[in-house]
């Protein structure tokens, strides 16, 4: 075997628990394989660069080994490289009750004040 379906190769690398869901991903532009947009029918070969944007940020993975069946997560792991860069922490954000009401003039300026928009 010298290739396999991207979506098939996704899901048995455990990058999506499902194979609908790495199709969908693919037809949503999600996925990208040497730069370019691919569709969940493409072939993927060994040394092959994909990029899948997962909640707003990209995951690269250099294909090491061929896999259409799903398998053990540390197996999976010796299937690809993984080269996505470290991210930067990002802080909490205060959140507050639904049902709430609309925030106080004292905790608007407190939210402010956490998120950074002092006005001081």
């Amino acid at each position: 075997m010298d290739a396999a379906r991207i979506d098939s190769w996704l899901w048995a690398v455990r990058v999506y628990k499902t194979r609908s869901a790495a199709t969908t991903a693919c037809r949503a532009g999600h996925v990208r394989v040497n730069g370019d947009k691919t569709k969940a029918a493409q072939h993927v070969r060994i040394g092959d660069e994909v990029r899948i944007r997962i909640s707003g940020f990209d995951r690269i993975l250099i294909v090491r080994q061929l896999l259409v069946k799903r398998v053990g997560a540390p197996l999976a792991a010796l299937a690809y490289e993984d080269r996505t860069p470290e991210r930067e922490p990002q802080a909490m954000l205060g959140v507050r009750d639904r049902g709430a009401g609309r925030p106080t003039k004292r905790e608007r300026r407190e939210i402010d004040r956490l998120r950074g928009r002092d006005d001081d």
